[in-house]
């Protein structure tokens, strides 16, 4: 009796880095390293077992330890000026053929025994194909075949016992190694790496090339000595997650187990090679876009995005992006323009360990950026800092071991990059995003922009610029000032379709046609005569054909305007409105009564039942929040807005309708067209989107015109405000001379457009009317030198004005009031107080009630109606006005304005009930809302004014804490929640009620719990304040690290025992 068992287990691991890069040499290496290492080994058992992860499996039955080690590294250098097409081609054909023949022959006492045919082919075709100039193609065929037949005699007893131990250990190595050189400008570096593993089950192995798993690698990082002291840095600590994450046991199976392995091992590999590059230089950690696996995982976990449109990859693989060069980049609302600058915020982030500004326009669109990016914050370990309202330290703490991205609004992304080049640390800012470029051209906001930008520009050449938009006109101006390059593409997600409605006809834009409209079809809707006199601009009809079952939304030229649209279609809808998702509409009604304690807009009262809104700046902020939330989740189906919800955060709509071609009594322009008709169409709900405005016969050659109209160019608006733009520019040491002050004026856009203003002014007499006009206002001095030069010198004013970012229109009236306002301070309210940091350009839109003016004088008490007095508003002035009387004598009205604006902001101190207050002094919710926000803001100004002027040193305590009051203006247990980024006054509530009181209990709260805990909470939203209160948690906490680690360091001046006793 003869049994015969064979065993052969094969284990085959492949691991694949690909690393691209770019310089300006062109050299071209390819190296192929191919290590075959085989091993058989034949006993009495046969087992096998198969495991394949990544690419292949091979399954055998056969005693076999395999172990083979494949590694590509492709680089591609190529210097060209020109716009090339790159196509790299790679074909990797492998066959393997094992024939295992037994044949077994028993003739008395011999045995013959004839096995193993082993038939190995491997194919590798590469091709590489260069245009304009080059096309290289390199076809390599390797095909190795091997046959081993062998033959066993053996010679049996009578007792027929047969024994057989055969051994074949075989190894075969082949290594090939190509290089190619070939000089261009363009570097491509690839690198690609196959490790086979093979394993035996049921058997001793025997491995050439030993590969270290997972929990090695822990364990080696575990037994590392460190330090007692040292603190683990963002690169160690994503090392120790994804390695503990891959050795963590798991009920999944062995292949699953083995993927882990290797993600670590390329995570482990990546942070390495990180570790070595100088920081100076971009580092690719991995093969999306030079980042790890991890952000393309997080990216579809947190946002969804399972693949980025071709013209985001086509834009993050330009040239000019990979050499880091400032990049000005224009396309259609909603096309995607924002993750394009995330990505890049993250390389520069994790690769090159520089931070980062993003400037966003309103505190809003700040804020949510700062929900978004937090949760990515927290898995890839920097940090995000908000810089908005009185929000921001100047200068930030410097991390030693964490990179932060600081999200701010235009004015504290100034002061930002102020503080920056004032403590020398704006080398450390590597990359700035400008979102919604074209403010450029918008008013006194769009000078800050260009401040901002020009500053950096003249003191960081380091510092990447990257600005975008999708409205922008004269490119080319804006790339000569930025010094960037240009990507343009119509790329829309959705397609839009473009109508007008003239009487009851629906034409479609078509620029093409001579008139500009062709018919479309008739508006088919039956009107009864109250309807048709309700509305004759039909705007039932156009929303009904769309609602409930998809969104809408009516931009109105008005706020007025836009509460009685809402109202106006609620009448006329059908009552099964009313059962669509009732309990939730009960709820985003509840919660609106909450943020208003107690009180709920009429007008919503009666039109969210319908699933119907409005939304304009006379909302307050929690309002606006919670209208936004509920139309983003499908509550509200329709929105009458205002111009300002298109700049706003995305809300897109199946349909928008233009209620009219105006802004108020303004006419629209393109650009604000643009933003309105780019919300129509949602990517991912709806195939097409479509705007429909709404235009009278009188309009039509106007709105002919706008649809042709090319692009909005951006313009400094006058020569005189650039002029007092730039004297801002001059208030620290960036330049010290006439000659530095012309070297900085030729980098501006100013400069850039001195022609197109029709300006004849040398640029010397531009800077001697700076420095004049400079002079007048006592913020700098001008020195004559024994050589004929002049040198600047900053004022201790102008240092403050510097420093607190005070409009330089403001700077001495305000020095004069605080001066003014210590001589009879008075400190048993907050109302001196309150009067002094009441926002200049509030004043002007101050129209003052005087019954209401002099009925809340009256309740002052009598040391606070004497400070009033003395600030130019006394009793008998008011008095008087309330009484209709004429007031001969000449009284400055700034004084009365500020004084009517501080008692609003007094009563919301002492009362903070935001809607209790405007209802007394008969005011919108969101102007109320308005100026206090403006008043935090401009009094985190004053206190960084009064701390670099030693006569106003009071000041420097008692603006700290009415900085807070004003930020939260609530009770002050509510004041650490409202921290988080996104958090109101009525959520903060609901939150302290239902038991998460401080900041630590928001940031390990579950979102799950916590969604099902807070009314009308969603878990998208629940996820985010967690995320942010964790992110907001970490930084204080590393910020008290830093202080700790400052505080323990030796200092470097210590004098030394050799020194000390040479001194004696």
């Amino acid at each position: 009796m003869h049994t015969h068992t064979d065993t052969h287990t094969h284990t085959q691991t492949h691991r694949h880095t690909h690393r691209h890069t770019h310089t300006h040499t062109h050299t071209h290496t390819h190296t192929h390293t191919h290590t075959h290492t085989q091993t058989h080994t034949h006993t009495h058992t046969h087992t096998h077992t198969h495991t394949h992860t990544h690419t292949q499996t091979y399954t055998h039955t056969h005693t076999h330890t395999h172990t083979h080690t494949y590694t590509h590294t492709h680089t591609h250098t190529h210097t060209h000026r020109h716009i090339h097409t790159h196509t790299h081609t790679h074909t990797h054909t492998q066959t393997y053929t094992h024939t295992h023949t037994h044949t077994h022959t028993h003739t008395d006492n011999t045995h013959t025994h004839t096995r193993h045919t082993h038939t190995h082919t491997h194919t590798h075709t590469q091709t590489h194909t260069h245009t304009p100039h080059i096309t290289h193609t390199q076809t390599y065929t390797h095909t190795h075949t091997h046959t081993h037949t062998e033959t066993h005699t053996h010679t049996h007893t009578h007792r027929h016992i047969h024994t057989h131990t055969h051994t074949h250990t075989q190894t075969d190595t082949h290594t090939e190694t190509h290089t190619h050189t070939h000089t261009h400008t363009l570097r491509h570096t690839h690198t690609q790496t196959h490790i086979t593993l093979s394993r035996l089950h049921g058997g001793d192995i025997k491995t050439s090339t030993p590969l270290r798993d997972a929990e090695a690698v822990r364990r080696h990082e575990a037994e590392r000595p460190r330090p007692p002291t040292a603190r683990r840095s963002m690169t160690e600590q994503l090392k120790s997650t994804m390695l503990c994450n891959a050795s963590a046991p798991s009920a999944v199976s062995r292949a699953a187990e083995m993927k882990e392995a290797v993600v670590s091992e390329e995570i482990s590999v990546a942070m390495q090679a990180m570790e070595t590059v100088s920081a100076a230089e971009t580092t690719d950690l991995g093969p999306f876009f030079g980042l790890p696996t991890k952000v393309k995982e997080l990216m579809f976990n947190l946002r969804g995005i399972e693949k980025l449109y071709e013209w985001q990859e086509t834009c993050l693989s330009l040239d000019c992006v990979q050499r880091r060069k400032n990049l000005i980049y224009s396309l259609p609302t909603s096309g995607g323009k924002t993750l394009v600058a995330e990505i890049l915020v993250l390389r520069e982030l994790l690769c090159r360990k520089k931070d980062c500004l993003f400037i966003l326009p309103y505190i809003s669109l700040v804020q949510e950026k700062v929900r978004g990016l937090a949760s990515l914050g927290l898995a890839l370990d920097f940090m995000v800092e908000e810089y908005a309202g009185s929000k921001g330290r100047f200068p930030p703490v410097k991390r030693r071991n964490n990179r932060s991205a600081f999200v701010a609004t235009i004015e504290k992304g100034h002061s930002l990059v102020n503080s920056l080049i004032e403590s020398s640390r704006i080398q450390d800012l590597g990359l700035v995003v400008v979102d919604e470029l074209h403010m450029l051209g918008d008013g006194s906001r769009g000078a800050v922009i260009e401040m901002t930008l020009a500053k950096v520009l003249y003191m960081s050449k380091s510092t990447q610029i990257i600005g975008m938009s999708a409205t922008l006109g004269n490119i080319r101006d804006l790339q000569t000032f930025l010094k960037a390059e240009n990507y343009t593409n119509d790329f829309r997600p959705v397609q839009l379709k473009e109508y007008v409605k003239l009487n009851d006809t629906i034409y479609e834009v078509d620029p093409k046609e001579e008139e500009c409209f062709r018919f479309s079809r008739p508006l088919n809707f039956k009107y009864s005569s109250s309807m048709q006199k309700m509305d004759p601009d039909h705007i039932i009809a156009l929303v009904t054909e769309v609602i409930p079952t998809h969104s809408c939304l009516v931009f109105c030229p008005t706020k007025k305007n836009c509460e009685n649209v809402a109202a106006m279609i609620c009448k006329y809808l059908k009552e099964e409105f009313l059962r669509l998702r009732e309990a939730e509409k009960g709820v985003l009604l509840r919660a609106l009564r909450d943020s208003g304690n107690g009180s709920v807009c009429p007008v919503l009262r009666r039109t969210v039942p319908y699933g119907l809104a409005y939304h304009h700046s006379g909302l307050t902020s929690e309002e606006r929040k919670l209208v936004e939330e509920a139309y983003s989740s499908g509550v509200l189906c329709l929105l009458a807005c205002t111009s300002t919800l298109a700049a706003g955060i995305n809300l897109p709509a199946r349909r928008v309708i233009l209620r009219s071609p105006y802004v108020a009594t303004d006419f629209l322009k393109r650009s604000q067209y643009k933003q309105m008709v780019g919300r129509a169409g949602r990517a991912g709900i709806d195939t097409v989107g479509e705007s429909i405005l709404i235009l009278q016969d009188k309009d039509t050659k106007m709105v002919t015109a706008l649809t042709r109209a090319p692009k909005t160019g951006i313009v400094v608006l006058k020569y005189h405000r650039g002029l007092n733009i730039f004297k801002y520019l001059f208030l620290r040491t960036i330049t010290t001379s006439l000659e530095q002050m012309k070297d900085f004026l030729c980098g501006t856009l100013l400069f850039v457009q001195q022609k197109q203003l029709c300006v004849e002014t040398s640029l010397t007499e531009t800077v001697q009317r700076l420095v004049g006009l400079l002079e007048d206002k006592h913020l700098i001095t001008v020195t004559t030198e024994s050589h004929g030069g002049h040198t600047l010198q900053v004022t201790k004013l102008g240092r403050a004005t510097y420093k607190g970012s005070v409009d330089l229109s403001y700077s001495e009236v305000l020095y004069r009031d605080l001066s003014k306002g210590l001589e009879g301070l008075l400190l048993n309210s907050f109302l001196h107080l309150v009067y002094l940091v009441t926002p200049y350009d509030m004043i002007a839109q101050c129209k003052p009630d005087w019954m209401l003016f002099f009925r809340q004088f009256t309740l002052l008490s009598v040391t606070e109606q004497k400070m009033s007095a003395a600030v130019g508003v006394p009793e008998s002035f008011i008095a008087r006005k309330a009484a209709g009387q004429t007031v001969r004598k000449g009284v400055n009205m700034e004084p009365v304005r500020r004084m009517y604006l501080a008692l609003v902001l007094f009563s919301l101190l002492k009362d903070t009930n935001l809607w209790s207050v405007a209802e007394r002094f008969q005011l919108s919710r969101g102007f109320v809302q308005s100026l206090l926000s403006s008043s935090s803001a401009f009094c985190s100004c004053v206190l960084h004014f009064t701390q670099e002027l030693e006569e106003l040193w009071p000041f420097k305590a008692l603006l700290t804490e009415l900085t807070r009051r004003l930020s939260y203006c609530v009770k002050a247990e509510l004041i650490p929640l409202m921290e988080v980024a996104g958090v109101m006054e009525s959520r903060a509530k609901q939150l302290y009620n239902a038991g998460y009181k401080t900041l630590s209990h928001l940031a390990n709260a579950d979102p799950a719990v916590l969604s099902n805990t807070i009314e009308n909470l969603f878990k998208k939203q629940a996820n985010q304040i967690v995320a942010s209160a964790k992110m907001l948690l970490n930084e204080k906490a590393a910020a008290l690290q830093e202080e700790v680690d400052e505080l323990l360091t030796m200092p470097s001046d210590l004098p030394s025992a050799a020194k000390t006793q040479q001194h004696v």
